[in-house]
């Protein structure tokens, strides 16, 4: 079955990029050197896809290896979206709404697909830049001292693309809340630990003004589980894997292990360990089978993971893979979100969806 979907996610950017490729051959009005030229630009475009996993980015000088990275991710983006815009275009020209002269050596045709796209993708950008702030408050009949306030963030997804002035701005965000606590659910890294070290940026998460606290994510692992390690060492992160701890004898927080490792604890182990009188969080990266944490008793549980996408349609396919592909979720006295992420992966696009982080209060009722 892996094989399977390996060929089919293999096969599809092929058949996506033909049938753009024929497409903008068609529709260009030049000469056919000049078109040649054009679509070979697009092949090239897409093929630093390609070189990112055969060569990886490590191998390639930093300001080459981020080139090559937002370029070739990016096109993935693109090339979804132009296989939109002409599919559409074929079924307007199949109902007689859209006229063949349109779809082949056409100025109008050219610059209209040149501005949808640009425009597309120049909001994609900027939206992308915007951070909301979620708020969320929940009450608990569990004692605490005081109310507490807690960031929550995931898929922050630093290296080649989400850089150090990025990770800056994100931490006087997260400054600016004078929070108790800061939670991470995973995917800190992106692909690889070497860009966080060239940039130093475990000195960006030590202005953090409050106690750091995170789980692995599958990011994590793909960039080397023990190299992501010692980053959050150096970068004062403490990091949960399998484990729990008591934040301020009231509230215990625990760090499930990503289900990249398949050797990982039952939550219901996990949870034995625990003193349940206390308030409890979950910080698992993967929102997958949800009724775990209703059944082990769980307060509340943090999620990531999903991006919801990154963009639409993509959203609908998280929307039937997962439970809950975004957003927050009552199961019985449970209470979850999935967030969509700070940071994001590939090409910094935000359509259809958002990045963000979570502002938690915490208030008890006793």
């Amino acid at each position: 079955m892996n094989t399977m979907w390996a060929i089919i996610f293999f096969l599809l950017p092929i058949i996506g990029c033909s049938y753009v490729g024929w497409h903008v051959w068609m529709m260009l009005p030049f000469s056919n050197l000049l078109k040649a030229v054009i679509i070979a630009g697009m092949v090239l475009c897409f093929s630093m896809l390609i070189l990112n996993f055969l060569v990886g980015p490590d191998n390639l000088p930093p300001t080459i290896a981020r080139i090559v990275y937002e370029t070739g991710t990016s096109s993935l983006f693109v090339l979804l979206y132009l296989v939109m815009l002409f599919l559409l275009l074929d079924l307007g020209r199949a109902v007689h709404i859209v006229p063949a002269s349109f779809l082949h050596s056409s100025i109008r045709g050219t610059l209209s697909v040149l501005v949808i796209i640009s425009a597309l993708f120049i909001y994609g950008n900027l939206h992308y830049y915007d951070k909301v702030r979620v708020p969320l408050n929940f009450t608990t009949e569990k004692p605490l001292h005081k109310p507490l306030k807690i960031v929550l963030m995931s898929d922050l997804h630093l290296g080649y693309h989400n850089t150090r002035a990025d990770l800056a701005q994100w931490v006087n965000k997260v400054n600016s809340e004078h929070a108790d606590l800061v939670l991470i659910a995973g995917d800190i890294v992106d692909i690889s630990v070497e860009p966080l070290l060239r940039a130093d940026m475990a000195e960006e998460f030590r202005r953090l003004q409050a106690p750091v606290y995170a789980a692995l994510g599958n990011h994590d692992y793909y960039a080397g589980e023990p190299k992501s390690e010692r980053f959050y060492r150096a970068a004062n992160i403490h990091l949960l894997r399998d484990s729990s701890i008591v934040f301020n004898s009231e509230l215990t927080i625990i760090g499930r292990d990503d289900r990249t490792n398949k050797h990982r604890k039952s939550l219901k182990e996990l949870v034995a360990a625990v003193d349940q009188s206390t308030y409890t969080i979950l910080l698992d990266h993967q929102p997958y089978h949800l009724e775990e944490a209703e059944r082990a008793g769980i307060d509340f549980q943090f999620s990531g993971h999903t991006h919801y996408g990154q963009v639409w349609p993509i959203s609908w396919i998280e929307d039937a893979i997962y439970e809950d592909a975004f957003g927050p979720l009552t199961k019985g006295k449970t209470e979850y979100y999935v967030s969509s992420g700070i940071g994001i992966w590939g090409g910094k696009f935000r359509i259809g969806t958002r990045s963000e982080y979570v502002v938690l209060t915490l208030t008890s009722v006793k």
